[in-house]
C-alpha cells in the first residue's frame, strides 16, 4: 500500500522481504521497524486530535476553534516528517501511520464539514472517491504480493494543499473571520490540490504496476 518514504533498508530475517517503490529508487526490501520514535508519536497524536476537532467543527459555536485544530493537526504532518529526515527517526511503522493519519484526518473533517453545510459535498467525494481507490489497490499489493509503494512528494504537496484549502472553505462558509478572502484562497487551494491528487494518482499507478511486476517476479 502507499506508505511514508524511508531511505535504505534490509531484508527482514527469517521472513519474507516487502517490496517498495518510490521517488524512482530501485526496488528494495523493508528495513526492520521501529515503534518508539518522535515521528510516530506525532502521527498517534494526530490521530487521537481527529474526535476533537470533528466535535468542535460539528458544534454550533466553536467552529472556529475546530478548524484551527485541524490545522495544527496539518502542520504536525510536516514537523513529523522533517524530524524522521534529519534525526535518522524513520521506520517502516512511521511509513504505514504518517499516511494513514492523513487520510483520517482528512476523511473526517470532511464528513463533518459536509454534515454542517460548510464544504460541499461533490467537491468531498472528489477527494474521498480518489483515497478509496488508492486504499483497496494498496491494500491488494501489500496482502497478496506483500509489496507497498512509497508516497510521492507530489502526493504529499496534493495532500497539504486539500488540507489547507478544504478547512478555508469551510472557515469562509462559517462566515468567520475574513470569511470572504478565506473562501476565495481556499477553493483556489482546492482546485490546484485535487489536479495534483490526481496526477499523484496516475503516479501510483505506475508504482503499484512496478512493485506488483518486481514481486512475482522475486516470488517465482
Amino acid at each position: 500500500m502507499v506508505t511514508g518514504r524511508q531511505d535504505g533498508g534490509e531484508g527482514r530475517p527469517g521472513g519474507k522481504d516487502r517490496i517498495a517503490v518510490g521517488e524512482g529508487e530501485a526496488v528494495r526490501p523493508a528495513s526492520l521497524d521501529r515503534i518508539a520514535t518522535v515521528p510516530n508519536l506525532l502521527s498517534l497524536i494526530r490521530i487521537l486530535a481527529i474526535p476533537v476537532f470533528v466535535l468542535l467543527i460539528l458544534h454550533h459555536g466553536t467552529e472556529g476553534g475546530g478548524l484551527i485544530l485541524l490545522g495544527a493537526v496539518v502542520a504536525t504532518d510536516w514537523i513529523d516528517g522533517y524530524i524522521a529526515r534529519h534525526t535518522a527517526a524513520v521506520s517502516n511503522v512511521g511509513k504505514l501511520l504518517d499516511p494513514v493519519a492523513d487520510r483520517l484526518a482528512l476523511i473526517a473533517a470532511l464528513a463533518a464539514m459536509v454534515a454542517r453545510d460548510a464544504f460541499p459535498l461533490w467537491a468531498a467525494l472528489l477527494v474521498i472517491v480518489r483515497d478509496a481507490v488508492i486504499l483497496v489497490a494498496g491494500t491488494i499489493l501489500l496482502v497478496r504480493l506483500k509489496a507497498r509503494i512509497d508516497v510521492r512528494w507530489i502526493g504529499k504537496a496534493a495532500t497539504f494543499g486539500l488540507m489547507v484549502g478544504i478547512p478555508l472553505i469551510a472557515w469562509g462558509n462559517f462566515g468567520l473571520f475574513l470569511h470572504a478572502a478565506a473562501r476565495v484562497f481556499g477553493w483556489l487551494m482546492f482546485a490546484v490540490a485535487i489536479v495534483l491528487y490526481y496526477a499523484a494518482t496516475v503516479v501510483y499507478a505506475f508504482d503499484f504496476a512496478t512493485a506488483a511486476r518486481r514481486a512475482r517476479r522475486l516470488q517465482g
